[in-house]
């Protein structure tokens, strides 16, 4: 028998009409899933895993040390002690979210942790925080962008900034539906000129003024003099703790890496913390090295002007060549920022395709395009970015509170987790316990300070936005997850009723006969709903049809495309189930076969396999079920794909006929 379907790849369809080739044009070529070299060439290495997870860390340079140099205002003096605790936080978190990785090397970060360690509602938390978290990641510094290129123009331009920021996000997310690597490659010259650029912009900050460090040190302590005789102790430790708090954005980025576990190359965790180290290396280095520089050149705010943007006219615009290395350091950190913007685009899919496998969102997040990505998550990701930015009209200081807010908070919920998994790790060895007891404990009392007061302080200033939208979010997800689990109880009922029928005895049926009237049943895995549609055609057109071919795709969504073992498991399992149907229909007195394919869209692989089958079986009537609810509602659209209805559309153009059989469920 033969059962066998060589997958059609679906870079060698026909392109079709004019607009599937201008969208081919833009996106690519759908990519091959028989090339078992794929995963390999799409996974990063610690280098471009650090361009396009750890330019969110880096970034956030740009926005996180100046919000607090800022808050400080004329207490300046105190910047010296927030350089220390930005430096030693964002190490605390760093080697937190190692420890992560090597807990969960399959990747995941907040979502995950909170699931395994917390429980599935404290899990749903930490993955609605994390979608709004990506998206706000993409507006922060897209506007951050948009706000360091447009510091070297003249204030009329300032009304393009806003289409500017637009534009970006939009070609963002074209580059992205076409691919993690592509994008990334496209961007890793601007990240190398903004590491050099920068890096001579804090050496030379810092540099210039070691002969005035005599200087520096009396106005400092003249500087905490004053301020405990005007603020007194307890004041300026207050002062501090705001300043530290609301400089918060310099550490956002720190969690990408985690969470984008997926995308690198093997060995995982070793790349993924490697990834890491360099990521939290070169913040420590720029951000605490900018922050020491604006206490230096005792710099303020100017109009229009961001504050990097200022300290590099202040040390280089006297210079011979300071013009030119003004434009291109500030071309390189606006660039950066925009970088910085994949972290979203990277990181946001993958957590709604989690949440979409675990059943709190609609399944189709977890669905691959033809290029090969989440582009469901994708579109909203970019979708969402750009709601957050018209809302804000590009307010970084705005985006930067309700950005913080997520993130801390799914610091919080994951540093817990790990807290408690390792106070109940008894039987590990002491001195390692004790070790992750304490940097958990740091890390978590660090976040959830972080959290109180920005919340606490910015509630008005958009603090009370990411609230409401995050606890909707969460609210939606819950909603959701109890329909999918009212679905699947009923479905489960179908199920036991068929799967537990006495079976028939086995026949030895012989090969199907091409010239008789054959039934195409559209399959997925054995169950209810299969089981049910082939007992049907089977009754309802008793004696007419003497052959059954089962067709059925393995699709492949963000669970599956893990790596080709996962793909030959995914086709192992697909056609375990096919040989169950044929078994069901020899049972039942009739000749069959099967024809499977793997693809990421069952309607197009569906519909190539159809036609294949109608070619050697001339007199064909196709079939699909269809869950029927007793109380249809306007949502089941979202919720339940409507393959067997787009099959049908796609049979009948093709002069095929396919009969849909409904399935109720209540």
């Amino acid at each position: 028998m033969d059962n066998q379907s060589p997958d059609i790849p679906a870079s060698s369809r026909p392109p079709g009409g004019l607009w599937e080739r201008i969208r081919r044009f833009i996106l690519g070529a759908p990519r091959d899933l028989r090339d078992r070299s794929i995963f390999h060439r799409l996974a990063l290495i610690p280098i471009l895993a650090w361009v396009g997870l750890g330019s969110d860390g880096l970034s956030s340079s740009a926005y996180g040390p100046e919000e607090a140099f800022r808050t400080l205002g004329e207490h300046t003096y105190l910047a010296l002690a927030i350089v220390v605790a930005m430096a030693g936080t964002v190490a605390v978190i760093s080697l937190a979210y190692s420890r992560i990785i090597e807990q969960f090397p399959a990747g995941g970060g907040g979502y995950v942790v909170a699931s395994k360690l917390l429980g599935p509602k404290s899990g749903v938390v930490a993955g609605g925080a994390l979608v709004i978290d990506y998206v706000l990641t993409i507006t922060v510094s897209i506007a951050a962008a948009g706000d360091a290129l447009f510091s070297f123009v003249p204030p009329e331009a300032h009304v393009f900034k806003l289409p500017f920021e637009i534009g970006l996000i939009a070609i963002l997310t074209v580059l992205n539906i076409r691919g993690v690597r592509e994008s990334i490659l496209v961007l890793t010259p601007i990240f190398i000129l903004f590491v050099i650029t920068h890096t001579w912009l804090i050496i030379a900050g810092i540099g210039q003024h070691i002969p005035d460090l005599p200087v520096v040190t009396d106005n400092l302590r003249t500087g905490f003099e004053n301020g405990l005789s005007t603020l007194g102790l307890g004041g300026m430790l207050l002062l501090l703790l705001h300043a530290y708090s609301l400089g918060g954005g310099t550490f956002t980025g720190i969690e990408a890496v985690s969470n984008g576990l997926s995308v690198m190359r093997e060995p995982r965790v070793a790349n993924g913390k490697r990834t890491m180290a360099y990521m939290a290396a070169s913040l420590i280095f720029t951000a605490c090295g900018l922050l020491l520089c604006y206490l230096l050149v005792e710099l303020r705010h100017v109009p229009g002007k961001t504050y990097n943007a200022a300290l590099v006219e202040s040390l280089f615009g006297g210079s011979t060549f300071g013009g030119a290395f003004i434009i291109a350091t500030l071309l390189a950190e606006g660039a950066l920022l925009i970088v910085a913007a994949q972290t979203g685009f990277l990181g946001g899919p993958r957590v709604l395709a989690s949440l979409a496998l675990d059943w709190w969102l609609p399944r189709s997040f977890a669905a691959l395009s033809d290029r090969l990505t989440t582009q469901n998550g994708i579109i909203l990701m970019g979708a969402g970015s750009l709601l957050a930015l018209l809302y804000t009209k590009g307010d970084v200081r705005h985006l930067v509170v309700m950005y913080s807010i997520n993130v801390f908070l799914t610091f919080s919920l994951s540093t817990l987790g790990m807290l408690r998994h390792w106070l109940g790790a008894k039987e590990e060895d002491p001195g390692k316990r004790r070790g992750r007891i304490t940097l958990f404990s740091v890390g978590f009392v660090l976040c959830t300070t972080i959290l109180a007061v920005t919340t606490f302080e910015k509630f008005d200033a958009g603090g009370w936005v990411t609230i409401v939208v995050t606890g909707t979010l969460v609210a939606l997800c819950f909603l959701i997850h109890r329909h999918y689990r009212s679905v699947i109880t009923e479905v489960g009922r179908l199920d036991m009723d068929l799967l537990d029928m006495p079976p028939e005895p086995m026949r030895a049926m012989p090969e199907p006969d091409p010239s008789k009237a054959t039934a195409a049943i559209l399959v997925s895995s054995y169950g209810g709903l299969g089981i049910r549609t082939t007992l049907g055609v089977h009754e309802t057109f008793k004696g007419h049809f003497r052959n059954i071919v089962f067709l059925s795709v393995g699709v492949v969504d963000s669970d599956a495309f893990k790596g080709s073992g996962e793909m030959d498991a995914l086709r192992r399992r697909t056609e375990e189930d096919l040989e169950n149907y044929v078994s069901l229909a020899n049972a039942l007195g009739l000749s069959a076969s099967y024809r499977v394919a793997i693809g990421t869209d069952a309607v197009d692989e569906i519909e190539t396999l159809a036609l294949r089958v109608a070619e050697e079986f001339p007199i064909t009537t196709f079939f699909a079920g269809k869950l029927l609810f007793t109380r249809e509602k306007w949502f089941h659209r979202l919720l339940h794909n409507e393959t067997a209805y787009t099959v049908q559309r796609r049979l009948h153009t093709n002069g095929l006929t396919l009969v849909v059989l409904p399935v109720r469920v209540s």
